[in-house]
């Protein structure tokens, strides 16, 4: 048997696709690298965004650039996309970025580009949980471990 496929964003693994052309990575996902398998996605690349972009933010329905630029078609791209390829890899777990317009779950930015946090999922993050997919954010790195383990001795 194979091991677990788990839709990762590719930032965390240390992928410069931010905005900024930097990226997150979190140097002990390397360690979990030996027992799942990592499916890398940046939904906003995945659009067709570039790196480095300009930052964006949920701003009601749509997701506006600092600049004032609509992004909603790219970034509802990206999400279709990543759905697509957790589809196409049976994946039912998702390790993604926190806060972001994409991947953030639980919190985004306001909208404001003021750094205010509100309840709420980015775009990539609402509908793989829509389509039945569990999401867990860096920030749970403790509970989606506990999370995937736990279901390894089940």
């Amino acid at each position: 048997m194979g091991k677990e496929k788990i839709l990762i964003s590719a930032c965390l693994l240390g992928i410069p696709c931010r905005y900024d052309g930097r990226d997150n990575k979190i140097e002990s996902l390397n360690l979990l690298q030996q027992q799942f398998d990592f499916v890398p996605i940046c939904p906003e690349q995945l659009g067709g965004l570039s790196t480095p972009r300009c930052p964006c933010e949920i701003q009601g329905n749509k997701v506006m650039s600092k600049e004032g630029k609509d992004c909603t078609r790219e970034f509802q791209e990206g999400a279709e996309k990543s759905l697509k390829l957790a589809k196409q890899w049976n994946i039912k777990t998702a390790l993604l970025k926190a806060k972001s317009p994409s991947c953030g779950f639980g919190q985004i930015y306001d909208g404001s580009f003021s750094k205010k946090l509100i309840t709420g999922n980015g775009l990539t993050a609402a509908l793989l949980e829509k389509e039945g997919i569990r999401i867990f954010c860096e920030t749970e790195l403790d509970k989606f471990l506990k999370k995937l383990y736990n279901e390894i001795d089940n």
